[in-house]
């Protein structure tokens, strides 16, 4: 009896350090800039795929403010896609989990637990079609965002690309449809994985988010859905329109 005493103490007090840690590492949004009040609000979509997460971005929204020598060589490299989904993550992993079936614990837990972190990738997929039409079985959160806030996620996602030569660095061909991987800043940890990288391109628009939740995609839609108000959209299922390039 004593012993399942202790045992509910402990998963109380680990229940609530989980619940301070959610508050105390909350990120506000910004009200000048979410929800936005201009009539030429700009549509941005975050993509759930069950294991990673990745934002889709209309091609000529990755001009103007914010805009550097990486946004501007993808904006040419896939001039004949509409719009242009990232996602980043750690390199290892990245590449050989291209479906939630290829998922391998070994690979995630050095992901997950390596000393330093790991190296990161982004991942890049030209579109020739909506969101939900090229990614049917998806969780897809339409989000709307201001001039300024797009400007803002542009200046984040510039900087998560590595120059080397003061150019993106390829490193050849995605997982899926016409796709490219390229070399990443940041480390990618337990405390900084691809779903806390999208929530930080969305609260860089003034989006609300709460790093602890986004830890995972299903905790990051229901972070959107609590702090911003945005709910996933289901659409009809069809077969995707992407292949390997």
């Amino acid at each position: 009896m004593r012993l399942l005493r202790r045992l509910g103490w402990t998963l109380t007090g680990l229940a609530a350090a989980l619940l301070a840690l959610t508050f105390w590492t909350a990120r506000p949004g910004d009200p000048a800039l979410f929800p936005p009040r201009d009539a030429d609000a700009v549509g941005v979509a975050l993509v759930s795929h069950g294991w990673h997460s990745g934002l889709v971005l209309r091609r000529e929204d990755l001009t103007g403010e914010g805009t550097g020598t990486a946004l501007r060589n993808l904006a040419t490299r896939f001039r004949a896609y509409d719009a242009l989904e990232f996602g980043w993550g750690e390199a290892r992993f990245y590449r050989a989990t291209p479906t939630l079936a290829a998922f391998d614990w070994r690979l995630a837990f050095a992901a997950l637990f390596t000393p330093g972190g790991s190296d990161g990738v982004i991942q890049v997929v030209g579109l020739a079609q909506p969101a939900r039409k090229s990614f049917p079985q998806a969780d897809i959160v339409p989000i709307r965002l201001s001039r300024q806030g797009i400007a803002r996620l542009r200046a984040r996602l510039e900087a998560s690309f590595r120059l080397i030569d003061g150019q993106p660095a390829d490193l050849g061909p995605g997982l899926y449809g016409p796709s490219l991987l390229y070399a990443a800043e940041g480390r990618f940890s337990f405390a900084h994985v691809c779903n806390h990288w999208a929530a930080g391109l969305l609260n860089a628009a003034g989006v609300p988010v709460t790093p602890v939740l986004d830890t995972h995609p299903a905790g990051l839609l229901a972070d959107l859905r609590w702090r911003a108000g945005l709910s996933a959209q289901a659409g009809p299922e069809a077969e995707p329109d992407l292949s390997k390039p």
